[in-house]
């Protein structure tokens, strides 16, 4: 399961964020999470709550956001849907592509005080 380390690197991560910008406890930590990132966000969820123990984000709570995989046709300028697993063939003009316009995100994007550290 490797959540787990992911999950362990988004609270170092949010911990350095934190005290960078003066705060020593975290509420939320908001991440977005790819379609095709290779991150199951109940997992990730899972593995956030146990690695977060005896941390400065031990109250934290982690909020996925998932984004779906989407590809872009050049040839008709269509952007569409490519699922799981990926689908890469424009359902419009039925050609192949290669331009993957979203789903393999992995990043943190926001972080939360605590109201007390706030």
């Amino acid at each position: 399961m490797h959540e787990l380390s992911i999950a362990t690197a988004i609270i170092e991560r949010a911990d350095e964020l934190a005290r960078a910008d003066g705060t020593d406890a975290v509420s939320t930590v908001t991440v977005r999470v790819g379609e095709l990132a290779g991150v199951v966000p109940d997992a990730l969820g899972f593995a956030f709550e146990v690695a977060r123990e005896g941390t400065a984000l031990a109250g934290a709570r982690l909020v996925v956001e998932q984004v779906p995989g989407q590809a872009w046709c050049g040839p008709c300028a269509e952007e569409f849907p490519v699922g799981m697993p990926p689908f890469f063939w424009c359902p419009r003009c039925d050609r192949p592509t290669n331009d993957l316009r979203s789903g393999r995100e992995l990043e943190i994007t926001g972080i939360e005080p605590s109201p007390a550290s706030a």
